[in-house]
């Protein structure tokens, strides 16, 4: 259980510098990285049954990390063809 599948590292392995950048120098981007990371751990521990959940809250939380994801991934491809 040590291993949280759904790491922004992992979801994102070539853009580890732009995170990075990111998450220090713009705080927006800060924000969503903490939220997706809160979101994807309470659905980690909703799918190891350490937290109880119905199938409509547990999609819920897997839509809101997926509209996260996207929002980041946006941020990244932004920040890569800017140089920054």
């Amino acid at each position: 259980m040590s291993h949280v599948p759904h790491e922004l590292h992992e979801e994102f392995p070539d853009a580890g510098d732009a995170l990075h950048a990111l998450k220090v120098s713009n705080a927006h981007f800060a924000r969503l990285a903490d939220e997706y990371h809160e979101v994807n751990r309470e659905i980690h521990r909703i799918e190891a049954e350490i937290a109880p959940a119905s199938d409509e809250a547990t999609e819920e939380l897997k839509k809101k990390r997926l509209q996260l994801k996207d929002q980041i991934a946006a941020m990244i491809a932004a920040a890569k063809n800017t140089g920054s």
